[in-house]
């Protein structure tokens, strides 16, 4: 039996992991990957994301992405290795981080005692994440830990992330839910990206999403007016506890007192960084 609060650990993560997400809608990392070559949007995500990977073909990114539509990972995968080498792309990411962390906190949180606070606790946490059935944490795990305080506390969130993440596809995976079918029924709790963002960005077409509001329609997990039904939202509840106990060991190495520390600052930051700018007005919502 867990030490910690009911949910703790995912109050934790759903405060570290967005200041992280903040270098993908960031121009500092557009500006960054563009000097090596790489300008197209999604292959400044997909090679950001997957670098630590490797050299890697399309076949191992679509699967440790899941939601992700292969053709458009194919269509930049190998290529974009050709441009710029995975080590190259780390280095362009980490300093992306660097400018992007220093112009949303400014110098006073970058430079204070909390920051590395946080940062020591998070990589703390992070000492408990396990590599079996985790491919993208683990690859980010044999990463070297930034000197600087706030690219530690990035570094430790991306493991933090990838590590849970990991575990959540495992879920999706259980529950039956394909790519699309995921994605269309985390918009519809309200807390996952808008369908102009997700098609954007994850390759898909109006008709597959719409295809797959159709399969979860015939389940009975979405309802006619493309909201959850209550099997639905049982289900995205599952989801997310399941994705909790196989996140645990993180927060439990941590303890209580340090978890709640960490959320604690890690929301302060992202509050901070929300009021600069951090994220576009429409990207979370049903609409």
């Amino acid at each position: 039996m867990s030490n910690l609060p009911p949910q703790a650990g995912r109050r934790c993560h759903n405060a570290i992991n967005p200041l992280h997400s903040t270098i993908y809608f960031s121009p500092d990392l557009g500006k960054e990957f563009g000097e090596l070559g790489i300008d197209d949007s999604n292959a400044v995500y997909i090679a950001g994301r997957a670098a630590a990977l490797g050299a890697v073909g399309p076949g191992t990114v679509t699967a440790t992405f899941y939601n992700f539509n292969h053709d458009l990972v194919a269509r930049h995968l190998p290529a974009v290795w050709s441009v710029a080498s995975p080590q190259a792309v780390l280095d362009a990411r980490l300093r992306a981080a660097d400018s992007t962390l220093r112009r949303l906190l400014g110098e006073e949180i970058i430079t204070s005692s909390d920051m590395a606070e946080a940062a020591g606790l998070a990589l703390r946490a992070a000492e408990a994440c396990t590599r079996h059935a985790r491919p993208l944490y683990a690859a980010h795990a044999d990463l070297p830990v930034p000197e600087q305080p706030h690219l530690a506390y990035w570094h430790a969130g991306t493991l933090l992330r990838e590590h849970r993440g990991d575990g959540h596809l495992a879920a999706l995976l259980a529950a039956g839910l394909d790519p699309v079918e995921a994605l269309v029924s985390h918009t519809a709790t309200g807390k996952g990206m808008s369908p102009r963002w997700v098609l954007a960005s994850r390759g898909w077409r109006p008709t597959d999403w719409e295809d797959a509001a159709e399969r979860l329609r015939g389940r009975g997990l979405l309802d006619s007016e493309g909201e959850l039904t209550e099997a639905g939202v049982t289900l995205r509840a599952e989801l997310e506890d399941t994705t909790d106990r196989m996140d645990l060991a993180p927060y439990e190495h941590l303890g209580a007192e340090g978890v709640e520390r960490l959320t604690e600052l890690a929301r302060g930051f992202l509050v901070t960084a929300a009021s600069a700018g951090a994220f576009p007005a429409d990207l979370m919502g049903k609409g």
